[in-house]
């Protein structure tokens, strides 16, 4: 019906565009023909004529064709005239059919009468259909297809108890009632992307076998005011319909962030969402027999409010899994893979250390899809230190064209940071130095710890701004000048000492706190920031980091001129080869000194650990079945573990990213270019605010 009105309007609008006949009365048609001014005529249903005139138009300017009705019908003599006038006569009659007449009459009319029952229709159906955008928009989980339980999630067993409690209550709810026990409202998964929070909800939902609905904060929140609020009522009515049941909000931080903060004023339409949502969780009306679940990965962003007891009773902490939960990990996603003899699970498990279950799994994926390109027909050790290497620091780009003189200076930079972090005790190990450029730096120095940590010594922090300034060292030790390559190294060694003095204590104006919570101002948090510290103090902050950072430099320049000739030697052994393990690295520094600097390895996790079902598992797996839940898993800080000691350990693993200024950029910007960012995230998943390479 709409096409056939469009096309209708369309017809009009060209047949308006057209020149239209004049219409003249019949006694000046009369007196054209006399004069002889009519050249030809069309006589329709015999009292209709269309003409042309003959000639110019004389007082009819521009005109050339006329329309008349005759008061009479055609008949011979009229015939007569036209023919002793000399004018061509042409008779046609009028074929229209009524039915278009009356279609075209009547068609308005059915259009709004279509249009109306259209929206009726919508208005009574659910989901995203138009004038329904104020329903829910949580989905049922399918009880049909493969059930996640607990048997899928290990490594959490404090987090799975807490969980269980409500699983239990949902199945014999008077065990607990009995005692006068109250099952919580609420429970909040905290913990960093990727492990395994929409998992452990999808293995309630399997284990308690009620109703289990599903929505993301996003779905709440849209341009129009009160539809957030409207979808908050409804999802928890069909909660009460259906109780007792689970509701799972994935990501609550989209609508769950301060009140009153920030940009937003205090009635957005995510502020009266929240509102409902506080109301519906623990309101005047009592929502029993419905149990709220959420998952963030910014809990730091909550409203208070909505963090209370009665609302979220309970806050289940969901961290990332230490090397032996890595090596279970990597267990259940090798099942279904052909691992070569010399693939060993332990080895790949110990070097990646602060990887999530997802991270794991892309590992995993990648060295298959790695050994596929080689027409492999087992997955080979190489296979994934390949994979490993591409995850953590980039791929490579040996395509990028470098001159001599880049590639040298690149290698003696990198020969810096290398020797610093051999020679100086307790850094972590080294991993590879290469000089290929891989995503956005000309080259890298890796380091990987022996084994989890989660809290750093004073010297240790020292060390690694030792290590970062040998870059720098070498440079101003083998060149004639210094290049821009140092710039990210620079802005982690005083970023590093900063909080040093700010936030660690770390210094000789003692265990102070000098820091602001910077925090973005559109995750809800105040736009004015406050000093809490006098401007003499600023300087003597100022001189602390100063001195921090040059005590590192000079401890680095130090260990390099005592060890000059191996820093050429290592130079050289790196542009000739391009790429050296740790292993490498340290054979060499064996054969200049003497010593052997390779730190001691600690024992390996017992590889022939159970981990089936019924077994102790060591950490949380996300198997095929839960390929959609670690997609679910959003970006952010990890909140609840040490933030200050995961910046340490990001910016000590991935130590150096020596890049060259582009041509075309007359003031190159060493600072917050995206080289390293990746490499730091990748390799350890822990940095709050992630080390920056330099361009």
């Amino acid at each position: 019906m709409a096409i056939l009105l469009v096309a209708i309007l369309l017809w009009n609008t060209l047949q308006a565009g057209q020149a239209q006949p004049e219409e003249v009365p019949y006694s000046q048609f009369l007196t054209a023909l006399d004069e002889g001014r009519v050249a030809e005529v069309t006589i329709t249903d015999e009292t209709e004529i269309l003409g042309t005139y003959q000639g110019p138009a004389g007082d009819q300017g521009d005109a050339r064709k006329f329309e008349t009705v005759l008061p009479f019908k055609s008949d011979s003599d009229f015939t007569r005239r036209l023919e002793e006038a000399g004018v061509t006569m042409t008779a046609e009659r009028n074929e229209t059919s009524p039915l278009f007449t009356i279609l075209l009459t009547w068609a308005p009319v059915l259009l709004l009468v279509a249009l109306w029952i259209f929206f009726m229709r919508q208005m009574q159906s659910g989901g995203n259909r138009a004038m329904s955008f104020g329903k829910s928009k949580a989905k049922l989980l399918n009880t049909t297809g493969k059930k996640v339980t607990f048997s899928d999630v290990s490594g959490v067993e404090e987090a799975k108890e807490e969980l269980q409690e409500i699983v239990e209550f949902l199945k014999e709810p008077q065990k607990f009632q009995k005692l006068g026990g109250r099952i919580p409202k609420g429970v909040l998964l905290m913990g960093p992307p990727g492990t395994g929070k929409t998992l452990l909800a999808r293995a309630i939902a399997g284990e308690a076998n009620v109703p289990f609905f599903s929505i993301s904060g996003s779905d709440f929140v849209e341009m129009f005011v009160g539809v957030g609020a409207s979808r908050v009522r409804d999802l928890f009515e069909q909660g009460m319909k259906n109780a007792p049941c689970i509701i799972f909000i994935d990501e609550i931080d989209a609508v769950g962030r301060h009140r009153g903060a920030g940009l937003g004023g205090g009635h957005d339409e995510r502020e009266q969402t929240l509102n409902q949502l506080l109301v519906e969780m623990d309101g005047f009306e009592s929502n029993e027999g419905v149990i709220l679940i959420a998952a963030t990965n910014r809990p730091d962003v909550l409203d208070p409010a909505l963090l209370r007891p009665g609302r979220f009773d309970r806050r289940v902490v969901v961290d990332r899994p230490d090397i032996n939960g890595r090596l279970g990990i990597l267990k259940v996603h090798t099942r279904e893979i052909p691992l070569d003899d010399d693939v060993d699970l332990a080895v790949i498990a110990r070097g990646t250390p602060g990887f999530a279950g997802a991270d794991l799994a892309n590992l995993v994926n990648e060295s298959a899809l790695i050994a596929a390109r080689r027409n492999k027909k087992k997955v080979e050790m190489e296979d994934f230190e390949f994979a490993k290497d591409k995850v953590m620091m980039g791929v490579e780009r040996k395509t990028m064209m470098l001159t001599d003189e880049e590639k040298t200076v690149t290698a003696y930079h990198e020969a810096g940071h290398a020797l610093v972090a051999a020679f100086t005790p307790g850094a972590d190990p080294l991993h590879k130095v290469t000089i290929i450029p891989r995503g956005r730096a000309l080259g890298l120095t890796m380091q990987l710890p022996t084994e989890d940590k989660y809290t750093y010594k004073k010297e240790y922090v020292k060390a690694q701004i030792a290590i970062l300034m040998g870059g720098r060292v070498a440079e101003e030790l083998t060149m004639d000048d210094i290049t821009t390559g140092a710039g990210n190294d620079i802005e982690r060694s005083s970023d590093m000492a900063r909080r040093m003095v700010r936030e660690w204590g770390m210094s000789e104006l003692g265990p102070l706190s000098y820091a602001g919570k910077d925090e973005p101002v559109f995750l809800g948090r105040d736009i004015a920031q406050r000093a809490d510290y006098s401007e003499d103090t600023a300087i003597r902050i100022d001189r602390e980091v100063e001195r921090i950072v040059q005590e590192g430099y000079e401890r680095a320049r130090a260990i390099l001129t005592q060890h000059h000739q191996l820093l050429e030697d290592l130079a050289q052994a790196l542009l000739e080869k391009e790429s050296l393990d740790g292993r490498e690295v340290y054979k060499l520094v064996e054969e200049a000194t003497g010593e052997d600097l390779t730190p001691a390895r600690p024992e390996l996790p017992n590889e022939k650990m159970d981990i089936t079902p019924e077994g102790p598992q060591p950490a949380i797996h996300d198997g095929p079945e839960a390929a959609e839940a670690r997609d679910d898993e959003g970006e952010g800080a990890d909140a609840d573990a040490d933030p200050d000691a995961d910046d340490v350990r990001a910016e000590s693993d991935v130590v150096s990213s020596a890049d060259a200024p582009s041509a075309a950029e007359p003031e190159p910007e060493a600072e917050g270019s995206e080289a390293d960012e990746r490499e730091v995230a990748s390799a350890q998943r822990r940095s709050a605010e992630p080390a920056t390479g330099s361009d």
